[in-house]
């Protein structure tokens, strides 16, 4: 396993892990937020396929670590029905890498 890669991978999964969790709190739309975190998962499965569920971790627990980071720091003060629903990236996620995961075994069994 190339770790040198895997950072560069893992860097740009809580990059976009900490964009969903901004996306949430700024727009406040969980709908927007899950595609976000669906599309993400996906493409770092496509470009990861192995394990594709620490896509889902490493991206999904930004959302709620972003609402609590505004909660306390920002005059942001979600309702408690928004704080479940930051959980909910999870469900996506998992959608979403595994999925892109799929996609990628799908294109090298063709390419072979």
């Amino acid at each position: 396993m190339n770790t040198l890669k895997d950072t560069g991978i893992y860097l740009l999964g809580c990059l976009l892990g900490i964009a969903a969790g901004v996306l949430d709190v700024k727009v406040g739309d969980l709908l927007l937020t899950a595609i976000f975190v669906l599309v993400s998962t996906m493409t770092l499965g496509v470009l990861r396929p192995r394990r594709p569920w620490r896509w889902t971790l490493v991206v999904g627990v930004f959302v709620p670590i972003v609402q609590m980071l505004a909660y306390l720091l920002l005059t942001v003060k979600p309702y408690r029905a928004q704080i479940y629903e930051s959980f909910l990236g999870f469900l996506t996620g998992i959608a979403g890498a595994f999925g892109g995961a799929v996609i990628r075994h799908a294109v090298d069994e063709i390419r072979k």
